[in-house]
């Protein structure tokens, strides 16, 4: 649940232009009164994030320290392959990709997890299309696989041996399944 907290990760203390990030961030802060923000050195947040990650709704920083900082936050899930990322604009645009690579060595093998790429999915129609019923629907279907015990290959046997495991065919199928029959 969101609690209207934004989180600057930045290296104030050693580069310039993370000073020039907290500037603009505590200023445009004084825009939104209701939107609690604070700011962590990124070496101390990547510590949190692992020690007490429900402390975080949202990290904002730039480009490298997110690309590491989401890496590491793919392990709390239980793989990479879960995680989907976007980058929104103020106009209701949005690019949504998952945080992983192509994983071009795992192609035509049926064994790459599409969960990240298909929540992509749902918050292009939540925050981009305005379709927030749609994008929630693609959600409680990842979710409801997910609670029934199916798992991708890169999850399946991970501390659970009640779980199902689908390729990556399957679990798209399964996915529009329940869509099919929940929406």
């Amino acid at each position: 649940m969101r609690r209207k907290k934004v989180t600057l990760v930045a290296k104030t203390n050693v580069l310039k232009t993370s000073l020039l990030w907290k500037e603009v961030v505590d200023e445009v802060a004084k825009e939104y009164g209701d939107v609690e923000s604070d700011y962590l050195h990124v070496d101390n947040a990547s510590m949190q994030l692992i020690l007490s990650p429900r402390q975080f709704d949202v990290l904002l920083t730039e480009n490298m320290f997110g690309d590491i900082l989401s890496d590491e936050a793919s392990v709390l899930p239980g793989s990479i392959g879960l995680l989907p990322s976007a980058s929104l604009g103020d106009e209701g645009f949005g690019m949504y990709e998952p945080i992983h690579g192509s994983a071009p060595s795992i192609a035509d093998q049926n064994i790459a997890n599409p969960t990240s790429q298909i929540l992509c999915v749902a918050g292009m129609l939540k925050y981009t299309f305005g379709m927030k019923e749609a994008g929630e629907a693609v959600e409680r279907a990842v979710e409801e696989l997910l609670t029934e015990g199916y798992r991708t290959a890169d999850l399946f046997g991970k501390g659970d041996d009640v779980t199902k495991k689908l390729g990556t065919k399957e679990w798209g199928d399964a996915v529009v399944e329940r869509l099919a029959r929940d929406y």
